[in-house]
């Protein structure tokens, strides 16, 4: 069995940042690491569902719009995936990041959040989900961090999977 990419990444060292975590001939992944994994805690998942509708509709309505592919929630609730059909630099990420989320301070309501708009409309925070933003926003200008920490990981059938 592969190992899925995602699974060699070094959890343990991981910082807030942007991170390219797939590359492939059709779409780039990006990793939106908004927390340290296993060191800070995990974004609430309120937050977090307001957090991936807020981004979601400024992303699918901003100048790379054609390009985006899925904009939504790690499940480690640590961050954020987008996917793009034109491949961007981690800087160029950077920069439509911090416009989102500098967008997202300015919101007084997070969009899509009925019965029939939403499957589970209730799951909101939008105060929390400011703060959150706030921070990683703060932590995209000031600490930069976009290079990946790789591990060993060893296969059930006896493999060992490294990258470097």
């Amino acid at each position: 069995m592969e190992v899925i990419q995602s699974f060699t990444i070094d959890h343990t060292r991981l910082k807030p940042g942007i991170y390219i975590s797939r590359e492939d001939p059709r779409f780039t992944t990006y990793d939106l690491r908004f927390t340290a994994p296993n060191e800070e805690p995990a974004i609430a998942p309120a937050a977090m569902h307001s957090i991936e509708h807020l981004m979601a509709t400024w992303f699918r309505n901003s100048r790379v719009k054609e390009s985006v592919v899925y904009v939504g929630p790690m499940g480690c609730l640590t961050g954020m995936y987008v996917v793009m059909a034109e491949p961007l630099s981690v800087y160029e990420m950077r920069d439509l990041t911090m416009e989102c989320l500098e967008w997202i301070s300015t919101q007084e309501q997070v969009p899509a959040t009925t019965p029939q708009t939403c499957g589970n409309y209730l799951l909101h925070d939008l105060p929390m989900c400011k703060w959150e933003c706030a921070r990683y926003l703060h932590r995209l200008k000031n600490e930069f961090c976009c290079e990946y920490s790789k591990l060993q990981v060893q296969l059930n059938e006896g493999l060992t999977f490294a990258d470097a």
